[in-house]
């Protein structure tokens, strides 16, 4: 009996080490869950992707009806797919305006793709699309080439223009190099008259650039223009004062040296003596351009006798024109230190120096003592319409300095009421013809004003 249990127990024994040497090891291992199920996850895509690359995908070649794409079936370019809502199947045709093309012409290793070939792998749409964008730059590249060569055909290099004109004996001057040539040839004694005339002329057109006049100014041009003004030569005074007031006009700096040159003094020089019309019309240009924008030049001229040159001027027969010009440059004058005074009291500035300057012209009272409020009174008989609403405007700005004289002259009231009843008969034909805001209503408002003011 002891024996059989033995051997029982033996067999038993047996088995049971037969059954653990064939048991998974992993089952009875400490390991985590969730590392296990990512790398087994990641294993999988892998071998996916590796089945993928090596996959033959199918070629779909659709037509112009609409036919059912499998699963695995590539579509090439240029088809128009589309989800069937009642089925879930994806659909594919050919575009309608163009005709389908399902020959694709690449290069795989350096070998032409089989293009009578039904199927193709996902390494060769990679390659194919990589030579497609390659394609793309030397196509973009040639047409850079192609522009540029047209520009080059269309236009020539500087410098060989330059040669050409030195070829040629045609020499590119700058903007300061004519100017100096001009300024040459105005100042040289050799020059005829007529030279020195077209010199300036040219001049003249230069320096209406702001630059260009500083210029003129910077290697001694100007002083040459203003020493012209002393010339015995009409022409030549005519045409440096009509250089200069271009050189003036809204230009500080040259504003400034001109001031400092003596040009103020030989302005009033010419018009208060006896000279052609023509010449005192450019004078009186350049003295505007000197004067407006400038309250120290504005101070000079009225120490310098400026008003009684003017009135003076406007007192000669013939010359109503100049005498208009005078009093729209009065009424210029009298409302720029008014908008000074103005734009100081927006600001809130107490002592800017541009008013300051400006407080120091003292031109209403010196109108007054110089007569200007009768002067300007009498202008307003002029038979232009123009001329009318310039000493209008005039009389409108004098009136802080000469409205007692207006309310006592009578000559001016008649003047007035016979205008109104001219500009109301004239501004009724502007309603009648449709304009409720014509040249003459305004005339007519400004009248209008004007007499309120003298009541």
């Amino acid at each position: 009996m002891a024996p059989l249990s033995m051997l029982l127990g033996l067999l038993i024994a047996s088995c049971f080490t037969f059954c653990l040497s064939h048991q998974n090891p992993k089952e009875f291992a400490l390991t985590n869950p969730e590392k296990s199920s990512t790398k087994e996850t990641e294993r999988k895509e892998t071998k996916a992707e590796e089945k993928l690359d090596t996959e033959v995908l199918e070629v779909f070649h659709p037509t112009h009806e609409w036919q059912a794409l499998r699963p695995g079936q590539a579509v090439p370019a240029g088809s128009h797919v589309r989800l069937h809502l009642q089925t879930g199947a994806r659909e594919v045709k050919l575009q309608n305006e163009d005709k389908f093309r399902n020959n694709l012409k690449e290069l795989k290793k350096g070998k032409r793709l089989d293009i009578k070939s039904n199927t193709y792998t996902s390494q060769d749409l990679k390659s194919a699309l990589a030579k497609f964008k390659e394609g793309a730059e030397m196509d973009s590249s040639k047409e850079d080439q192609a522009r540029q060569a047209e520009v080059k055909r269309l236009f020539r290099p500087i410098e060989e223009l330059k040669k050409d004109f030195d070829e040629l004996n045609v020499v590119i001057e700058t903007d300061m190099q004519i100017m100096v040539r001009l300024i040459n040839k105005f100042n040289s004694s050799s020059s005829s008259l007529e030279e020195k005339i077209a010199a300036l002329f040219d001049l003249e057109y230069y320096v209406h650039q702001m630059d260009n006049a500083q210029d003129l100014l910077s290697f001694g041009g100007l002083q040459v223009v203003i020493n012209g003004l002393n010339s015995t030569e009409p022409l030549v005074k005519e045409y440096a004062a009509f250089v200069l007031g271009a050189a003036f006009s809204s230009n500080p700096k040259v504003q400034v040296e001109a001031i400092e040159g003596g040009a103020l003094q030989k302005l009033l020089v010419i018009l208060a003596t006896e000279q052609p019309l023509a010449a005192k019309k450019k004078v009186l240009f350049a003295l505007c351009s000197l004067l407006r924008h400038f309250p120290y030049a504005q101070q000079q001229f009225l120490k310098l006798g400026g008003l009684q040159v003017l009135r003076s001027l406007v007192q000669e027969k013939g010359t109503e024109v100049l005498a208009v010009r005078v009093v729209t440059l009065l009424y210029d004058l009298v409302t720029e230190k008014m908008f000074a005074e103005e734009e100081a009291v927006l600001t809130q500035e107490t002592s800017p120096e541009k008013l300051q300057q400006y407080r120091q012209v003292h031109l209403l009272p010196g109108l007054r003592e110089q007569g200007w409020c009768e002067i300007t009174a009498r202008l307003l008989a002029l038979p232009e319409h123009d001329a009318r609403e310039k000493v209008l405007q005039t009389l409108g700005a004098f009136l802080v300095t000469c409205r007692d004289h207006y309310r006592q002259n009578l000559q001016l009231s008649g003047t007035l009421a016979s205008l109104q009843a001219e500009y109301q008969a004239l501004a009724a034909l502007e309603l009648q013809d449709g304009e409720d805001e014509g040249y003459f209503r305004e005339l007519l408002g400004s009248i209008n004003s004007l007499l309120q003011e003298l009541r």
